[in-house]
């Protein structure tokens, strides 16, 4: 890439463009624009560019002086849309690198990255715009009357106030005419600030709160963490539930902010966790940037922007947060790390925890990976000092480990899903006066409706999956493409009115136990009873009172929420994960249940997990119960490498669809046949396997049929070079226009 100041001859400018496509696009700099122009320009500026028939917003990456492309085929772009790069040179190529590792069009990448007002046409009050405006001083050189256009657009800048060059052109006026009035002292060019909506309130000074007394464990994560500031290193903060971790987070941001830099912290889902943004406004008297799916384009792009000029010290957000520049960057976090939330399941499909290590060394900031239930690839490269591995094995304050016991429901005879003990274990739970949390991983009412005479089960007509029957609104729904239909009066099958319902959702659980404990609250959170604004908030502060009740609800209760008063943890069913067809489904099981259970006896009063389950022989609900995490990971990680599957090796997959049952299949073997052909003529690489095309564990979702193909290697760097090497020819072949397809690098789902 050639230097700005190097420039004497016009430039080709190499642009990601929002397409499909996995390439950069060349243009000229603008029509009319000089040296002096072609100086300023600096990777990470945003450009107006035609592209095909329409105009949009392209991120140049680099300049250089000549291209490959006929001369008389690269077209001028129309402006220049910022005054400064949107990203600095180590933030760009994080974001390069990411384009290449995860094989995603770089295009749709950096669109991916910018917040939505960005991606667009900008308007005149648009962020990095140049607002071309009458000068109110006499001008160096009077207008020549024979200057027509000069003065009709004088006029219009006279008329309507600043407008960006966009708005001009779209007046019908040359760029040119801009740099002769600029020249002449008539107009100058500014940006439009971006209004902070919260400047007042960061204006007020807030009492903030006292740190806690750090026991040694933390003392020593905190004095390791701190000598780290200033240097790239990656930490995995490995802490049972309730050992402070957040406490250790929130006295290292301290010290990142006293030296006048920034921290970004990374949660899964920040709508589940309202208590993190309270703990840090509550602590730190300082501009705070929250950025998440939930906020409108105007509170995201004011967010954005309060990071990117350094005046937010901490920005707190969810995957994508990942993207934000920061002015003066100190300190990544990424709170509960093992999450699958962190992974983009569509389009773009990074890994939000694996970028973080890849942007703190490039940024030469350290790293923090905080779980109690670590992944274990996060584990491994702690075990194997790829990582700093700090422990925190103790609970904070006077907080104990809760007890784990299994209960054998293999011969018992349940009552709506509770076995005879746990009933009469709530009882006594909420006639103490404490909180006790039911866990079910299932949404809706019952997970299946079914005929009594035929035995004929409704299923969804786009999906492989039955229909669940929610209870509030009355219908059947499908959780995986949406569709509702009403509640039939009569089987499809048979014409009989004898259906009824089969297993136990959160709504029937929720039924059932405001039956059965009259005098007590039964709280339901689940997706399903959170939709509702500020719902969440409401359901916590109920909880939050500490009077006794029941809170049922799926995996939502095990998003890092500190429930003080619950004393009882009871999982009703913790088999499903232990005979999933995912080579991660143990460990996504073992890692709920063991956040579950730290819900429990979080305070001064112990607690008490109890699992039901129909396999309490099995090896890993034993040693969930006899041993802690590290033990019971241990016991996957060797199946792991016993079977080479990550962190033994690394996968990638192919996946495709479409309306045709066919044609995945016979575009898929297509990508086989390049993959083996492409094997062949790289000597000396290591093996990568290739498996399938197979139908995926769920063939048919909305109405589509799809198919996979596994590659697997024990070496990353073959198998990226093969990957490199495949994946564009893909997009000439003829029927990676009739399917729907992509290709997914550490694929953390294969369903």
């Amino acid at each position: 890439m050639l230097a700005a100041n190097t420039l004497k001859e016009k430039p080709v400018l190499r642009l990601a463009i929002p397409s499909p496509l996995r390439r950069i696009f060349d243009y000229w700099p603008p029509a009319g624009s000089n040296s002096n122009d072609w100086e300023a320009l600096t990777p990470g500026m945003r450009l107006l560019v035609p592209f095909g028939k329409r105009r949009v917003v392209g991120v140049l990456l680099e300049i250089e002086t000549s291209s490959e492309i006929d001369q008389r085929k690269i077209r001028c772009a129309i402006s220049v849309l910022d005054e400064k790069p949107l990203f600095s040179n180590a933030l760009m190529q994080v974001f390069l690198w990411a384009a290449r590792y995860y094989q995603h069009p770089p295009g749709d990448v950096f669109s991916a990255i910018l917040p939505p007002r960005l991606r667009r046409i900008p308007t005149a009050t648009g962020f990095g715009t140049k607002l071309w405006e009458v000068v109110n001083q006499p001008p160096i050189v009077p207008l020549s009357n024979r200057a027509h256009r000069q003065q009709a657009l004088l006029q219009l800048l006279l008329e309507r106030g600043p407008l960006s060059q966009t708005n001009i052109e779209a007046a019908g006026f040359n760029p040119a005419l801009l740099k002769q009035l600029e020249t002449s002292g008539h107009i100058s060019k500014r940006i439009m600030p971006v209004p902070n909506s919260n400047s007042e309130q960061a204006k007020e000074h807030r009492e903030t709160g006292a740190a806690a007394e750090p026991n040694e464990n933390q003392q020593k994560a905190i004095s390791a963490l701190a000598n780290a500031l200033g240097q790239f290193g990656c930490f995995l903060l490995d802490g049972v539930t309730g050992s402070g971790k957040t406490e250790v987070y929130l006295q290292v941001i301290e010290r990142v902010i006293a030296n006048g830099s920034q921290a970004l912290v990374l949660v899964p889902e920040i709508g589940l966790t309202p208590q993190t943004i309270s703990r840090f406004r509550e602590r730190f008297n300082c501009e705070l940037a929250i950025l998440h799916s939930g906020l409108n384009e105007t509170e995201r792009y004011n967010n954005w922007y309060k990071a990117y000029k350094g005046e937010a010290a901490i920005v707190i957000g969810t995957r994508s947060a990942i993207f934000t520049p920061l002015k003066n960057p100190g300190l990544i976090v990424v709170d509960e790390e093992h999450d699958l939330s962190f992974k983009q399941q569509e389009g773009f499909r990074y890994s939000a925890r694996d970028l973080a290590i890849v942007r703190g060394r490039e940024e030469n900031v350290p790293v923090i990976l905080g779980s109690a239930t670590p992944a274990l690839e996060s584990l491994h490269n702690a075990l194997s000092g790829k990582f700093v591995h700090l422990v925190l094995p103790e609970r904070a304050g006077a907080a104990e480990k809760p007890i784990i016991r299994l209960e054998d429901i293999s011969c018992s005879e349940l009552l709506n899903g509770f076995s005879v003990r746990l009933t009469a274990l709530l009882q006594s739970t909420l006639e103490s006066g404490n909180q006790a949390l039911v866990f079910i991983n299932r949404r809706g009412f019952a997970p299946a409706l079914y005929c009594c005479d035929c035995g004929w089960v409704f299923e969804c007509n786009r999906c492989d999956v039955q229909l669940t029957v929610h209870r509030n609104p009355p219908l059947l729904r499908c959780h995986h493409c949406e569709l509702q239909l009403a509640i039939p009066r009569s089987c499809s099958q048979c014409g009989s009115k004898k259906l009824a319902t089969r297993g136990m959702g959160t709504e029937k659980t929720e039924l059932f136990l405001q039956q059965r404990f009259t005098g007590f609250p039964v709280i339901r959170m689940d997706r399903d009873s959170t939709r509702r604004k500020d719902s969440l908030q409401a359901i916590l502060r109920q909880v939050e009172s500490g009077k006794p009740c029941i809170l049922v609800g799926t995996q939502m209760l095990a998003k890092g929420h500190h429930f003080p008063n619950v004393t009882l943890v009871a999982v009703l069913d913790a088999d499903a994960g232990l005979f999933s067809p995912d080579f991660r489904g143990q460990e996504q099981m073992v890692q709920l249940l063991f956040q579950v259970a730290g819900r429990a006896g979080r305070a001064s009063r112990p607690g008490e997990v109890i699992i039901q389950t129909r396999h309490p022989a099995h090896p890993i609900l034993q040693s969930l119960i006899r041993q802690d995490y590290h033990a019971t990971a241990g016991l996957l990680l060797e199946d792991r490498r016993s079977a080479s599957m990550p962190p033994f090796s690394h996968l990638a997959l192919y996946r495709a669809e479409a309306g045709d049952i066919r044609l995945p299949a016979e575009f898929l073997q297509e990508i086989r046949n390049m993959l083996e052909q492409s094997g062949k003529n790289r000597s000396g690489s290591a093996r990568t396997v290739v498996s399938g095309p197979v139908p995926a564990p769920m063939e048919r979702k909305a109405g589509r049929y799809r198919m996979q193909l596994l590659l697997q290697a024990g070496n990353r760097t073959s198998l990226q070079s093969l990957l490199a090497a495949v994946t564009p020819e893909i997009e000439q072949l003829k029927l990676a226009k009739k399917v729907r397809w992509s290709v997914d690098v550490d694929p953390l789902d294969l369903i």
